[in-house]
């Protein structure tokens, strides 16, 4: 005799302290990405010695590499079968490999130019395939552990808790490092080791501690039979889903403001408010602004999570994008001699960081549920693997264009003195191109399609589907 369909339980998919906990801990692979950011376009430009149109394609092209990579391991997660499960066992064999990668980012070989264009753009590529195959199929857990409307935001506020506490470590040892290492060279190569490392281990504390929970649902749920469906068959069955075209237009206007904000704000900082350091405090300017916004961040995530259980995930959005917009225009309006207005700046763009970290990944789950309505399978690697390729072509557009602009406005890397015409374009990329982002992202919210109340009609037509599966297998048997 078959076993009966299984079908959804009718109580909330609550889930433990400690499964949260590991999950969250496992974005903490979140700061090479953080490191780069606030790091690596200085880095490239300043100790590696490239013009900054160059370091800029770098970034470019290491992103654009994905187009192939994140829909390929996307679907090849939704299609693994293990012992481990379908997304663990990437983690478990792609965590080392990530790690070293990383750290080779960081060296400086004794290259000509277009010798070192070559091995950042080399390392750049084999990076993102790292980065990939072991953060797509983590993000890809999130609907798998928790069907629950609110619990999925919970689960995020761990989550991001963890990227952006990981982004905090980060900066603090960057900015220890900086301070007590003389020779640039070796400041960037102790930084790219240390990150390693606290990425690559959590990964597998994320492993052990979610895999009961993952296997319970894999019982519950029957993974996406679509070995069936071509590759353009896929993308037709994506991107027909008008909900998911909103979520990722929302979470690319949102991240765009944040990490062109963030490549730029160590130019701002050192190059025309030039902060001077907070005395008695053991570390570099730019590390202590970026502490206040990452710090701030991370405390407003679970006081927007409990917004968002009352009002709503739209209307976080709102509010923390208003927050951050105003925070934007002040940056623009500061000077020299007003330079330390930056921290409590910094302070309000940190209450709307944690909305771009928190609501886009909160509603993508809400859209699987709907294209398991429509299509009757959970492409969960699929959705997660489109988000993330569209998410960087988009960032590769947007540092390309920065690290273009100033090489256009005349920068100069390790000068003391920078033309006016490239403040200004420091000026420009760290405030107003993020206002604009952060505008567009408002607009699309506003017209997203999933609230609470039409999420909880697609759960329940889903259980209604099972319960008649489940009822015809008995009948059958």
């Amino acid at each position: 005799m078959d076993k009966p369909a299984a079908v959804r339980s009718d109580s909330p998919q609550r889930l433990s302290f400690l499964t949260k906990l590991a999950f969250g801990a496992g974005d903490l692979s979140a700061m090479t990405i953080n490191v780069q950011v606030f790091f690596l376009l200085r880095f490239l430009t300043d100790v590696a010695g490239l013009p900054p149109g160059l370091a800029g394609n770098v970034l470019m092209l290491g992103k654009i590499s994905d187009a192939v990579n994140d829909p390929i391991v996307g679907m090849l997660s939704d299609r693994t079968r293990s012992r481990w499960g379908r997304r663990h066992v990437w983690m478990i064999f792609g965590g080392i490999p990530f790690g070293i990668i990383f750290l080779l980012q960081w060296v400086v070989p004794d290259f000509e130019i277009w010798g070192l264009f070559w091995f950042y753009v080399a390392m750049g590529v084999l990076f993102n395939l790292a980065y990939t195959a072991v953060n797509l199929p983590y993000t890809a857990l999130t609907p798998e552990l928790t069907d629950d409307y609110d619990e999925r935001t919970s689960l995020n506020s761990f989550r991001f808790a963890f990227s952006i506490g990981g982004s905090i470590i980060s900066l603090l040892y960057a900015g220890i490092i900086i301070a007590v290492i003389a020779n640039p060279r070796y400041q960037y190569l102790a930084i790219g080791a240390i990150t390693a490392i606290a990425s690559t281990v959590p990964l597998y504390l994320c492993v052990w501690g979610t895999r009961a929970r993952v296997a319970e649902n894999d019982r519950q749920h029957s993974p996406a039979d679509d070995a069936s469906l071509t590759f353009l068959e896929q993308l037709r069955v994506v991107f027909s889903n008008r909900a998911f075209l909103f979520v990722v237009g929302i979470y690319l206007c949102a991240w765009l403001a944040v990490q062109v904000t963030a490549s730029v704000l160590i130019y701002f900082v050192e190059d025309w408010i030039k902060l001077p350091p907070v005395p008695g405090l053991p570390l570099d300017p730019f590390s202590t602004v970026a502490l206040t916004v990452q710090g701030t961040a991370i405390a407003m995530l679970f006081v927007w999570s409990q917004v968002s259980n009352r009002f709503g995930k739209q209307a976080v959005f709102y509010a923390g994008a208003g927050i951050w917009a105003i925070a934007q225009v002040g940056i623009f309006l500061l000077r020299p001699e007003t330079g330390t207005w930056i921290y409590p700046l910094a302070m309000l763009a940190g209450c709307g960081v944690s909305t771009a970290y928190l609501v886009p990944w909160s509603l993508l789950p809400d859209v699987i549920d709907l294209d398991e309505l429509q299509t009757g399978q959970r492409r969960e690697g699929i959705f997660y693997a489109f988000m993330v390729l569209l998410q960087k072509v988009g960032l590769a557009a947007g540092l390309f264009l920065v690290g273009q602009s100033l090489e256009w406005a005349g920068y100069r890397g390790g000068a003391d003195v920078q033309p006016d015409l490239a403040l200004l374009a420091i000026r420009f990329c760290v405030a107003v191109l993020p206002a604009i982002f952060l505008v567009i992202g408002v607009v699309l919210t506003y017209f997203y399609p999933i609230s609470r109340e039409i999420h909880a009609q697609i759960l329940l037509q889903l259980k209604e589907r099972e319960l008649a599966a489940a009822s015809d297998a008995q009948t059958s048997d």
